[in-house]
């Protein structure tokens, strides 16, 4: 369902500073958490020079006037729609359910909507936090009362994309602080933001290119945000995980019993006394979402040594066609070891129905050794004893289909190096039947 003016409202607050000698006043910091002190001053300081702007379905941007609450009518305020403020504020005066109030914070300002949501009284809370990428340092490991937190709204979703460490300190906050905490990429770090893509950033962005660069990360938070409003109908997919290393072995794409959450705008709100960390692959750009599978493999190894190499998919499904993607397990193949690791799409190649697995030699020799063997085959004995591969277990993670694939040739089972073989969907009644080829 795409986001309309008409699904909700949106206040914006644009503050805009005071010049300190205006009035005499100073700017020096308070200390933190002292609480602002009445005083007497005369009428020109009553005058405020922040405007509240709101955004609905028949203006574009209407200026409500404090104290004057004839012009939420004239702006035509519909409090019966949700209401999304950035930052925050809204009369009392105007009966409106704090249920209805989604505040949105991004870097400090998440923090700062977490103090906002907690100094409200009363018992009912306000609906709805979202931090993005909350600020790291001075709040990293205090305690909930200090930083943003699960208890400061009825739902808190958190995205973590800059909490890579520099000398002891990061960007964005890495702890959990909410109800759902979503993890992109790991959340330390997110692609299209290494320096190396300098180059690019200067194409787009000129002189500011460097200072584009180091933010990326810590913005895309908002990106990834603004994005599920953008393609409500193509969401990203998040799923409870311990750690990011996990998620990357594909152990982790499942939704049972809410493991699985949608990330943005558009989140499952569960409240639960326990924050849950959910971690995500994404694109470099917009549109963000990828498509997550677990593939699952068993080789025997018929050497006597682990065999350093790497292999190539090709994916066929109902939609599109995925080739040679590169996939390299670990420090060589063992015998009788089961492979898992997680492939993510950058489209929807639909069901998937065919994979085609070929072994990448990098050793040359390997290559001459096949060749003349099949040439001059001098011994009974297998002529290039290898790997053999008989099934390929597959898991969908947005769909949750799990498939099947086995060889199509089931003569000659063994993988050889610079060999592609074809593998098509089967069912595996048991260790002892054969499988039905799909």
């Amino acid at each position: 369902m795409d986001i309309s003016p008409q699904c909700f409202s949106i206040l914006l607050v644009l503050c805009i500073f005071i010049q300190p000698s205006a009035h005499g006043q100073s700017l020096k910091p308070e200390p933190f958490g002292r609480k602002a002190q009445a005083v007497e001053t005369n009428k020109t300081l009553h005058e405020t020079k922040t405007r509240f702007l709101l955004f609905g379905e028949t203006n574009q941007g209407c200026q409500i006037r404090i104290h004057h609450l004839d012009t939420l009518q004239e702006c035509g305020f519909n409090s019966s729609l949700p209401l999304v403020m950035i930052i925050h504020g809204w009369s009392e005066s105007v009966q409106f359910s704090r249920s209805h109030v989604h505040l949105i914070g991004y870097s400090l300002g998440a923090h700062v909507s977490g103090f906002a949501g907690s100094s409200i009284g009363g018992t009912r809370k306000i609906g709805r936090i979202t931090g993005l990428d909350a600020a790291g340092p001075l709040f990293e490991g205090s305690s909930p009362s200090n930083r943003l937190s699960p208890d400061d709204a009825n739902f808190v979703d958190a995205i973590h994309t800059f909490t890579r460490e520099h000398m002891g300190l990061s960007v964005g906050i890495k702890q959990p602080i909410g109800h759902y905490d979503f993890y992109p990429n790991g959340g330390s770090f997110q692609p299209g933001c290494h320096f190396l893509e300098l180059y690019r950033h200067i194409a787009k962005h000129g002189l500011n290119a460097i200072t584009q660069t180091i933010k990326c990360s810590h913005e895309r938070s908002v990106h990834l945000f603004i994005d599920s409003l953008l393609h409500a109908g193509t969401q990203s997919v998040a799923y409870l995980c311990s750690d990011m290393d996990s998620f990357s072995q594909g152990l982790c794409l499942s939704c049972k019993k809410g493991r699985c959450n949608t990330l943005g705008y558009h989140v499952r709100q569960e409240p639960r006394s326990k924050s849950k960390r959910l971690f995500l692959v994404t694109r470099a750009q917009s549109p963000f979402k990828v498509y997550h599978y677990q593939f699952k493999i068993q080789f025997i190894n018929q050497t006597e040594t682990p065999i350093q190499t790497t292999f190539t998919m090709s994916l066929l499904g109902t939609k599109e066609k995925m080739q040679k993607i590169p996939i390299t397990l670990g420090k060589g193949i063992a015998s009788n070891k089961t492979y898992s690791f997680l492939i993510t799409l950058d489209v929807d190649i639909g069901e998937l129905i065919m994979i085609k697995f070929k072994w990448e030699s990098s050793a040359v020799w390997a290559n001459v050794w096949n060749t003349v063997q099949t040439i001059i085959p001098w011994s009974t004995a297998p002529r290039h004893p290898g790997l053999v591969l008989k099934t390929i277990r597959v898991k969908a993670g947005e769909t949750q289909q799990r498939m099947t694939f086995c060889s199509e040739n089931t003569d000659d089972l063994q993988l050889r190096p610079t060999q592609e073989k074809i593998f098509v969907k089967c069912e595996i009644k048991s260790k002892t039947s054969k499988r039905k080829i799909r």
